[in-house]
C-alpha cells in the first residue's frame, strides 16, 4: 500500500502566486494541497486546525509575517514542518525564520522541480537551504550576534571531536556525501554523527545546528 500524499498548506498573500503553486504542486501525485492562507494569522490558525505535514510559508505577509507564524507553529509543537519562501537571496528576515524553527527556505524564483523536491525533503525530516545562501546569511548574522546564554558552550562541550568536525562542515554548507568525502568515511557514518550531534544539541535539524554553531562562535563568518 502506498504512503499517503504529503499534506501541504500554502501561505502567501498574493493570490496569483498561490494559484501558480497550486498548478505546479497540485499536479504531483504525492502532494495534496489541503488549504490556503493569505497572511500569518490565518496560516497559524489553519495549521492548528488542519495539521499539515508541510507549510509553504511566504516571509512577508500582512497582519503577521512568516517569521512570527513559523515561530507560532513551532512553539505549538505541531507535527508540521515549515519551508519559507523569500523574494531575495539575502532577505533580512531569513535568519529570523531559521532561528524560529523553519526547516529551510527557497527563493520564489527557484525552479519548480527544486520546489517539489524541497517539500519532499522537508517532509522526510531534512532541511533545505542552498549552501551559498546559508553561509552568507549566517555569516552576516554572526557578525552582529549578541552575547548568547550559557547553554551553547555547554552543549558544544558535549560533542565529540569528530561531531564538532562534522558540525563545522555542516556550517560550510556541505552535504552528507561531501562530508563523507572530506573525512574519508562512509555516508552512513556521517548520518550517524549528524543524528548524535542534533540529539546532543537539542535541535530539530541540521539548519538549527548550524545556527547554533554560528551563535556560539564555533564557526566564524568568512572562515
Amino acid at each position: 500500500m502506498s504512503e499517503r500524499p504529503i499534506r501541504l498548506l500554502l501561505a502567501d498573500d498574493q493570490q496569483l502566486l498561490r494559484a501558480g503553486f497550486k498548478m505546479v504542486l497540485g499536479a504531483e501525485p504525492d502532494i495534496d494541497i489541503i488549504g490556503e492562507a493569505s497572511d500569518g494569522v490565518e496560516a497559524f490558525d489553519l495549521a492548528r486546525r488542519l495539521v499539515p505535514d508541510v507549510v509553504l510559508m511566504d516571509i512577508r505577509m500582512p497582519r503577521r509575517d512568516g517569521v512570527a507564524a513559523t515561530a507560532d507553529i513551532v512553539e505549538a509543537s505541531l507535527q508540521t514542518r515549515v519551508l519559507v519562501l523569500t523574494t531575495f537571496d539575502l532577505d533580512e528576515y531569513v535568519v529570523g525564520a531559521l532561528r524560529a524553527g523553519a526547516a529551510g527556505f527557497l527563493t520564489k524564483d527557484a525552479p519548480a522541480a527544486d520546489l517539489v523536491e524541497a517539500i519532499r525533503t522537508v517532509h522526510r525530516g531534512g532541511a533545505v537551504v542552498a549552501p551559498h545562501i546559508l553561509s552568507t546569511l549566517l555569516g552576516r548574522f554572526a557578525e552582529d550576534r549578541r552575547p548568547q546564554d550559557d547553554r551553547a558552550p555547554a552543549l558544544l562541550d558535549a560533542l565529540t571531536a569528530r561531531e564538532r568536525e562534522v558540525l563545522m562542515l555542516l556550517a560550510k554548507g556541505l552535504t552528507n556525501a561531501e562530508i563523507a568525502t572530506s573525512l574519508t568515511v562512509g555516508e552512513t557514518t556521517v548520518k550517524t554523527h549528524v543524528g548524535h550531534l542534533l540529539n546532543k544539541l537539542g535541535v530539530r535539524d541540521r539548519v538549527q545546528a548550524v545556527v547554533l554553531a554560528y551563535e556560539s562562535g564555533l564557526v566564524q563568518p568568512g572562515r
